[in-house]
């Protein structure tokens, strides 16, 4: 995570912001939530109030997923997006809470379907609750993000989150296909990753364009960045299954490994491991299972495939940042610009 250098202050509406510089990293996690703080209190709060149901397990389930952690990135991008653009109003605080919403829901669901059972250093709803339970809630938490679409009243939101929904669908029946696939190449991993990851990250910034009114131009901008951002940050992710700790990523070392997912770190060793290498990594994939992760990891450490990994998601994090430039500049503009630094240096 990038430190906060010191720069001269400036004044932008009721904000005293330290003076960034475009392009480069000025503003680290804590200082992008604290420029929109009172905007992140009011999706905090909202989520809360819209996760209510008189089903008293579906309450327990929602609050344990939603307060659980994690960085709200997705909000965040929504929230920043619209500021960027001069949005003084009130619903994007609905549709941040409705991305967070329908991001929490599918990790519900993918959980249920991975046979995951730890997420964020906690035991997974359906490790606690099981799967039966764990995919209703995630369909209440995916309906009540249409009961919210419909109150912002907006045809162009239904629009793009309605087609962001089902482009994510798609995203998880592609990646089950690839499943002990030991075929797959990068253009479909890249396929996956665009429609089950990036898609949400892609719509929540254009909703920010949307909301303002922009320009074609503006929204074609932060629907570009959003679409980079979120892929960038997945192959991040993918690298991070063989490359943290498991405090680290708040889940176990080679979930992906042990479910048959030919990631990228994988696919490079395949493009130019040895022979020996190529085998042994086809019939762990096919297999799936974490008997040889220790091969693995020795096959993928010797192919600099994590380097290459974090090469592209670098390349992506610059593409980003460059569809921003369409964005008129301010403190809202720098924070988006930073997140996509943060994205491709994280640890977890």
């Amino acid at each position: 995570m990038a430190a906060t250098l010191a720069f001269p202050l400036l004044n932008y509406g009721d904000a005293v912001l330290p003076r960034t510089i475009f392009g480069n990293t000025t503003m680290d996690l804590a200082s992008i939530r604290d420029l929109i703080a009172d905007d992140m209190k009011a999706v905090d709060a909202l989520i809360l109030r819209r996760l209510h149901s008189d089903v008293v397990l579906i309450n327990q389930v929602g609050q344990y997923i939603v307060g659980s952690g994690g960085k709200r990135l997705r909000p965040m991008v929504v929230l920043l997006a619209a500021r960027a653009l001069g949005y003084a109003q009130h619903r994007h605080i609905d549709l941040a809470a409705v991305i967070e919403f329908i991001h929490t829901a599918t990790l519900l669901h993918d959980d249920v379907v991975d046979g995951s059972e730890k997420r964020r250093n906690r035991d997974t709803a359906n490790a606690v609750w099981g799967n039966a339970t764990s995919v209703l809630v995630g369909d209440f938490l995916y309906s009540r993000a249409f009961e919210m679409m419909v109150d912002v009243n907006r045809m162009r939101v239904m629009e793009i989150l309605s087609h962001a929904t089902n482009r994510i669908a798609e995203g998880e029946v592609l990646q089950l296909l690839n499943c002990h696939d030991a075929d797959v190449d990068e253009q479909r991993y890249r396929e996956v990753i665009l429609r089950k990851t990036a898609t949400l990250f892609e719509a929540g910034a254009q909703l920010g364009a949307v909301l303002c009114d922009g320009h074609s131009t503006q929204e074609q901008a932060l629907a570009d960045y959003g679409r980079h951002l979120g892929i960038a940050f997945q192959i991040i992710d993918d690298a991070l299954d063989y490359s943290a700790d498991a405090e680290q990523i708040g889940k176990n070392i080679g979930d992906d490994l042990a479910e048959g997912k030919p990631t990228l770190p994988l696919l490079r060793v395949l493009q130019v491991g040895s022979a020996e290498q190529q085998r042994m990594l086809r019939a762990v994939i096919e297999q799936g299972g974490r008997e040889d992760i220790d091969k693995v990891m020795a096959a993928i450490e010797s192919t600099d495939a994590i380097e290459y990994t974090s090469r592209l998601a670098r390349e992506e994090a610059d593409k980003a940042k460059s569809a921003l430039a369409q964005l008129p500049d301010s403190p809202y503009r720098e924070a988006l610009s930073s997140i996509a630094d943060f994205a491709v240096k994280r640890s977890s």
